[in-house]
């Protein structure tokens, strides 16, 4: 059984026991929460009912606080000086899918 869940504008395929990254959460380690289930596949049925997603729940256990990889944005204009450096790092929750019931 896996499903298609929701978190943070991104859509990630999770079975039980899949450790994913999701975009940052304001949560502690060792908390539980509910991502938003969009498809439930057991087998051969297929669920994308949103009456009958309403009956499933997709729980994960907060595992961690990462960071992403260092991107470097670099804007350079050719012959007038113009040079302007920026980097971010994106910082994401690792989650540890427990249970789809």
């Amino acid at each position: 059984m896996y499903a298609i869940v929701r978190s943070g504008g991104r859509q990630h395929k999770v079975a039980e026991g899949d450790v994913l990254d999701i975009d940052k959460r304001d949560v502690k380690i060792g908390d539980t929460i509910d991502l938003t289930p969009l498809m439930v596949v057991d087998g051969d049925a297929v669920t994308t009912d949103a009456a009958k997603l309403a009956a499933f729940s997709v729980t994960a256990e907060v595992m961690a606080e990462t960071k992403g990889p260092k991107i470097k944005i670099i804007k350079f204009k050719n012959k007038t000086g113009y040079l302007k450096r920026q980097g971010h790092r994106q910082r994401y929750t690792r989650v540890k899918v427990t249970g789809i019931k």
